[in-house]
């Protein structure tokens, strides 16, 4: 298995997860995380999944700027439903980033360390998501736009024909690379005005 060399070239992000470091899983608490384990975790590279890389990197980065995000004691909130459009795949990668789930995570110990009550949807917030420190209260919503890195035209053509089963091994090629470089291109991107969007949220809103 080799994954395109780009993926290496994205900025990782490095968190400090208490319960990684109480039960050993990592001596110092550090989690790296990288833009290949979100795609092990949705199984495919897209603009979608690039996207939730983004944003969320992004705004860990703006809440954290002096020191190291807490994995697990960040409350992340969607504006959509989580059946709706991509937010499903999005939540996927915020939560294994920031370690928030709904209901499904660990239940803690002795009342710490516990995953579950920190995902929420349809909230009323002022981007796509929101994510709030459970420490100091500070809270960003950030929102994420790829129009202005356009998909090579041979993309769609050639998928619709690969969905057909009329595509040759060589058409098969071609949508790969011109996916995957748009992908790219998204990534180089991500500090370009426009494809990354913060906004500073007060108290009432982060609830």
């Amino acid at each position: 298995m080799a994954f395109p060399a780009f993926f290496t070239q994205v900025p990782r992000i490095v968190l400090h997860d208490g319960l990684a470091e109480l039960l050993g899983a990592s001596d110092d608490g550090l989690m790296d995380y990288g833009y290949e384990d979100a795609v092990r975790l949705a199984g495919h590279s897209c603009p979608t999944v690039a996207g939730a890389w983004l944003m969320t990197t992004h705004a860990l980065k703006a809440l954290y700027p002096n020191s190291i995000p807490e994995r697990g004691e960040i409350q992340v909130s969607f504006g959509e439903a989580a059946d709706s459009g991509v937010t499903g795949v999005v939540a996927n990668v915020a939560s294994l980033i920031t370690g928030a789930t709904a209901d499904t995570g660990f239940h803690g110990l002795a009342g710490q360390h516990d995953r579950r009550n920190l995902l929420f949807f349809n909230a009323d917030i002022a981007g796509e998501i929101a994510f709030t420190r459970r420490d100091t209260g500070a809270s960003v919503a950030v929102s994420y736009s790829a129009r202005s890195i356009a998909p090579s035209p041979i993309t769609m053509p050639l998928l619709q024909h690969i969905l057909a089963g009329q595509a040759t091994t060589d058409q098969k090629r071609e949508l790969t690379a011109a996916w995957q470089d748009r992908v790219q291109r998204i990534l180089k991107a991500g500090d370009e005005p426009g494809i990354i969007t913060l906004t500073w949220q007060t108290a009432e809103q982060a609830q």
